[in-house]
């Protein structure tokens, strides 16, 4: 290995010293910050938020300091169809409601892998990357789905907001630290030879402490409540009785199992039209598997145009936190030109950013609109769930280009494909490992 010489950070610093341009760049980044000195204007001008196709879809939600955008966004594409539906003006769905159940059954989920995986040394990867987060709030639309089909969904009124789910972090440290620490008793029960019945009923009494943690902290989830709504006529309604089974039935009455998750991730290792899942990713044992089919981005945004086209807003998972503005709300490679204030080219390709760990999903959130020129996309309409005080009423712009680099997933209706890319959705998937940036968790 070859050490930094004096010699050698001198002769840096002298050149930086006589760089007159150096000096100007230092006393603007230093007084003002890396973004606000490098954003340029010409983002603004290139993505002002009017869209050819934009759909109705009301107020955006607010997920506060949690990690829920996944849940948001899967709750705001149901909630732009009861809006419309039921002549509502203002709704949403209970994000604490399926918080907790998430919760819960990643709970177990977490207990079932350290079982699994109970023979490996706590040095294997595997172990070792399940002790790390044993569970969080992130999750996948597979996972979102394992939960409505499980538990149902009920309105905010019937489960509202609590100050844990508005603000995890206090419930996410001590869940992991319960779960890290029922891992040991886990482990030690496997490795003294102890039967498959006494593990499991080790393993209710953990289920036990969690459910009780969670209903303390977020409140317990209703089995029955009653709907009562004005509609935008001012009409009166009563829904009484209702089961959160049977709210969803009425309400929401979405298949699910019509709905299929594509991804666009160009790295060598995930070949296009294939389907692949990831071990170890989900929340709900026995529920659904994450699956994704692997496509060409052109072919990713035509899907994605047509559900808009037909009315229908689109659940899609990104790298947010790249080349984005939060308070203009502007998703483009030119919101900064970094490359031009330090005079260091920090470009990659979509795939070497995945490969190298510069880039994964982070953010799921709604496309409700896009802007076409001789049916080619130029711009979309994203509306996200941090509240109406960023971007325009909380709604964000994203360019064509920065769809192309940022954005890995979306989710679709399974009769926009074609019958080709049916079959390779449904073929048996490659399994990728837990670690795999495909595996990341908006």
């Amino acid at each position: 290995m070859t050490e930094i010489s004096k010699e050698m950070t001198a002769s840096f610093a002298a050149e930086f010293a006589a760089n007159q341009k150096h000096n100007a760049l230092q006393r603007a980044v230093v007084k003002n910050g890396i973004k606000a000195s490098a954003e340029t204007i010409d983002t603004h001008v290139n993505n002002v938020p009017v869209f050819s196709v934009d759909l109705e879809t009301g107020k955006v939600a607010n997920q506060k300091q949690s990690g829920r955008c996944w849940m948001f966004a899967a709750m705001n594409t149901f909630r732009h169809k009861i809006l419309n539906n039921f002549h509502l003006k203002d709704f949403e769905l209970s994000q604490n409601y399926t918080f907790f159940w998430d919760k819960y059954e990643k709970a177990n989920y977490f207990y079932e892998n350290i079982l699994a995986t109970a023979n490996e040394p706590l040095t294997s990867r595997k172990v070792a990357f399940l002790l790390q987060t044993p569970q969080q709030d992130g999750g996948q639309w597979d996972m979102m789905v394992s939960i409505f089909q499980k538990y149902g969904v009920v309105p905010k009124t019937a489960m509202p907001e609590s100050s844990n789910s508005s603000n995890s972090r206090d419930l996410n440290t001590l869940l992991n630290k319960k779960l890290r620490k029922d891992a040991v008793a886990l482990r030690k029960l496997v490795a003294d030879g102890k039967d498959s019945e006494e593990i499991q009923k080790a393993k209710a009494g953990m289920l036990q402490d969690i459910y009780d943690f969670l209903a303390i902290s977020l409140g317990t989830p209703p089995e029955t409540f009653d709907f009562e709504y004005r509609d935008e006529e001012k009409n009166y309604h009563l829904d009484q009785q209702l089961t959160p089974q049977t709210f969803y039935e009425k309400y929401v009455g979405v298949d699910l199992d019509n709905y299929v998750s594509i991804i666009n991730a160009p790295t060598a290792d995930k070949p296009f039209n294939k389907s692949y899942t990831v071990e170890m990713l989900g929340n709900v044992v026995g529920g659904k598997d994450v699956r994704y089919l692997n496509v060409e981005m052109e072919t990713f945004k035509k899907l994605a145009i047509a559900q808009l086209e037909q009315g229908e807003s689109v659940w899609f998972g990104c790298d947010v936190g790249q080349s984005s503005t939060r308070d203009s709300g502007i998703m483009s490679l030119d919101a900064y030109d970094l490359n031009d204030l330090f005079d260091v080219d920090f470009d990659m390709t979509k795939a070497e950013r995945l490969d190298y760990g510069d880039s994964l999903m982070t953010h799921a959130m709604v496309l409700t609109g896009v802007d076409l020129v001789d049916g080619k996309s130029t711009k979309w309409k994203v509306e996200n769930s941090w509240g109406e005080k960023v971007g325009s009423n909380g709604f964000f712009v994203m360019s064509d280009a920065w769809m192309d680099e940022y954005t890995y997933q979306i989710v679709v209706r399974k009769d926009l494909l074609s019958e080709e890319q049916k079959a390779a959705f449904d073929a048996e998937p490659t399994v990728l490992a837990p670690w795999d940036p495909m595996g990341a968790l908006a």
